[in-house]
């Protein structure tokens, strides 16, 4: 039988996510924060945009990609009364892992299942369907849904029990911060002593500096060009829950502290917006 899914959230990551699936012929009904994106897209796709409470009654998958913790626990609410039993929910967010693991508990009694999947791979990777996805839940579970999630995902990781994608998700989110720290400080100085970008970026790409911030950014930030990719303002929000899990686990937060105080001194000159690349500005000469 072939699943119907839905897809809540349509932004930057999630309208491609979306379309993914309507592609392999599994997208029943979108939804977003407001009505007049999700019939544009819906329009787009040729699916429809019905109430929370139709999506949760009709469909089998409900991925969700929305921004902040009480997004999806107040989704999670409005899906509850209406589910089918055994639709499974499977939030693509990054939330703590106790969000998670509140949003599993209020299914439960349902009959309904939970999967914490967040993702990594940038804007392009929701766009080119080669999303990294680190999955919390039961492996049985994973499977029935594994269908929606290859739809997007180069590569699918079963990580452990719910909470334990997100808890993933906060390591890679402090990599995510403390790489973009070095390839922004160390372009800035390329770019204070005078090298040729066509020639410095190749060179550094391929030896032991190499890596996809590098590859995908560094051209585009020493060009100014802040459009592109993953906005400041939502690492700055991730790497808040990031800090309280390091806290809790009494790890060194540097990177995190770093990285947090850097993109608060950003969004307060306006450009939250930007991409996490816009951090070279702090690392240039005054």
């Amino acid at each position: 039988m072939t699943l119907k899914a839905a897809f809540i959230g349509l932004g930057a990551m999630g309208t491609p996510m979306a379309g993914h699936l309507k592609a392999h012929g599994l997208l029943h009904a979108v939804s977003s924060r407001t009505q007049a994106n999700a019939d544009a897209v819906a329009k787009d796709l040729g699916v429809a945009a019905p109430s929370l409470a139709d999506i949760a009654a009709q469909c089998d998958v409900i991925a969700l990609c929305v921004t902040a913790d009480a997004d999806v626990l107040g989704l999670i609410d409005a899906l509850v009364p209406h589910l089918k039993p055994g639709a499974i929910v499977i939030d693509h967010s990054t939330v703590a892992p106790d969000t998670a693991k509140q949003a599993a508990a209020k299914l439960a009694p349902t009959g309904a299942h939970f999967l914490d999947a967040p993702v990594s791979g940038g804007v392009e990777g929701a766009k080119n369907g080669k999303l990294s996805v680190m999955v919390g839940g039961d492996a049985a579970v994973l499977e029935r849904a594994r269908p929606v999630l290859e739809a997007y995902a180069l590569r699918i990781t079963h990580l452990g029990d719910v909470g334990a994608g997100q808890a993933t998700k906060a390591v890679n989110q402090v990599l995510v911060a403390g790489i973009a720290q070095g390839v922004c400080e160390g372009l800035a100085l390329g770019e204070a002593l005078g090298l040729d970008p066509e020639r410095l970026l190749p060179t550094l790409g391929a030896g032991a500096a190499g890596n996809w911030f590098l590859e995908k950014r560094g051209s585009t930030m020493l060009r100014n060009e802040f459009s592109v990719g993953f906005k400041l303002g939502l690492l700055h929000k991730d790497l808040g829950i990031v800090r309280r899990i390091a806290e809790s686990a009494g790890t060194n937060r540097s990177v995190i502290e770093r990285s947090l105080a850097d993109y608060a001194e950003l969004m307060s000159q306006g450009y939250g917006d930007d991409d996490i690349s816009a951090l070279i500005r702090l690392k240039r000469k005054g």
